[in-house]
């Protein structure tokens, strides 16, 4: 796969896996239009240690564009497609719903229909662990069944894999998703819990700490995520002989078509998460407890024997080395 397409390029996950390609001597067509859902000097930054490369190219194009995007595709012929572009975050769909409808399943059948159209040999796509909402039983498993989401983050992301089995089904397009579990590290979001408790931290502020602290997260380190994902790309789904539709197994298929999680494979306590970030700060958190937010689950924990099994990959970042990383890293970025 020499040229790929990454939306989302800016974004936290997008950043290094164009990174970790263009490192490699793919070519990269970087797309993201550099939104405001938060702060887009970041973004900036982030595109621009990416144009310092050669072979990277960055498009500014919202993905819900349908002309725009059929014209990319069109002129550019991409090997493969990786799909990180998407409105995140649980507890923002419960105040814009309607931006997840445009961005995660509009602009996601643009980019299927420009994957069909001009021969794509494989798509790859960011799916989350919030698909497995009610599910209780762990650690999560791509063969259980998750019909029963929590928010429409977690529904328009379920929504993502059904479509794509779709295109598997229909033109025979090999789709593989991904299923993140709380990803972190140096450049990530500012909306996520580890910037947010630095920052306040940092600020002398209390941090809020939903479920009474209460919450356990399979916490995953950004170069994991982002080496799995490179591994993934140059490994094509294939249909499954042994799959029934009377015993139907939900992360394979028929056709070429494939799910995996992409976890630590451990189970943290957030309060936990919390020591190691004061440890590595050097500093106190005060802390707010308040209950559990609409859309949220107090657990996480990926099963990851099937990544390991295909793709010969197991995330393995402790949260000490995790943290200590972004801390560094954030200590550098702001000046603090």
């Amino acid at each position: 796969m020499k040229k790929i397409l990454i939306t989302g390029a800016a974004g936290f996950i997008g950043f290094h896996l164009s990174k970790k390609l263009l490192e490699d001597e793919r070519t990269v067509v970087g797309l993201d239009n550099l939104n405001d859902y938060y702060d887009p000097d970041l973004k900036k930054s982030r595109l621009s240690q990416l144009q310092e490369f050669e072979n990277f190219e960055h498009v500014n194009i919202d993905i819900a564009e349908r002309e725009a995007m059929a014209q990319l595709f069109s002129d550019h012929r991409f090997d493969a497609v990786v799909n990180l572009a998407a409105q995140a975050g649980v507890r923002y769909s419960l105040i814009n719903p309607h931006s997840y409808v445009d961005t995660n399943l509009v602009g996601f059948v643009n980019i299927l229909e420009g994957c069909r159209h001009n021969k794509v040999k494989h798509f790859v796509y960011a799916s989350s662990s919030s698909v497995y909402g009610a599910n209780t039983n762990m650690p999560f498993s791509v063969h259980n069944n998750v019909d029963h989401p929590v928010s429409l983050y977690a529904a328009s992301k379920k929504a993502n894999e059904l479509m794509a089995h779709t295109y598997s089904h229909l033109y025979n397009l090999p789709t593989t998703g991904l299923r993140f579990f709380t990803v972190y590290g140096p450049w990530g979001r500012p909306d996520m819990a580890l910037f947010l408790f630095t920052k306040a931290i940092i600020e002398g502020r209390p941090i809020d700490v939903f479920n009474n602290g209460h919450m356990e997260r399979d916490f995953t380190f950004i170069d994991d995520i982002a080496e799995g994902v490179f591994r993934v790309i140059d490994h094509l789904p294939a249909a499954s002989d042994s799959w029934s539709g009377d015993t139907p197994d939900p992360a394979t298929s028929y056709c070429p078509y494939r799910i995996y999680n992409i976890g630590n494979n451990k189970k943290e306590k957030l309060m936990r998460y919390i020591e190691v970030l004061e440890k590595c700060l050097g500093k106190k958190a005060e802390k707010n407890f308040l209950p559990m937010q609409d859309g949220d689950v107090p657990a996480t924990f990926a099963n990851v024997d099937d990544l390991v099994q295909d793709i010969g990959f197991k995330p393995n970042t402790s949260i000490e080395e995790g943290i200590g990383k972004f801390v560094d890293w954030y200590r550098a970025y702001y000046n603090v």
